[in-house]
């Protein structure tokens, strides 16, 4: 056995253990997922609509018009 063919014989090995350890994952990730239940009512996991969206936001109609009206401060001259 020469230099090249050791190094043929490592790479030959190194591969067949990445394709060992995909096959592996592949395996435990079927095993893992076959075991979970299929949920058989979708219309639960729905969210209803908020009823009052600008209450959930915490704003509320009409305050903008408070910021316009208020005296603005007396800025004092040179």
């Amino acid at each position: 056995m020469g230099v090249g063919a050791t190094a043929m014989q490592r790479i030959r090995y190194g591969l067949t253990g990445l394709a060992f350890v995909f096959l592996m994952v592949l395996l435990g990730t079927a095993v893992i997922r076959g075991g979970e239940e299929p949920t058989t009512n979708l219309a639960s996991n729905i969210a209803e609509p908020p009823s009052d969206p600008l209450a959930e936001l915490g704003v509320a109609p009409g305050q903008g018009t408070e910021n316009e009206t208020a005296e603005q401060p007396v800025q004092p001259q040179p």
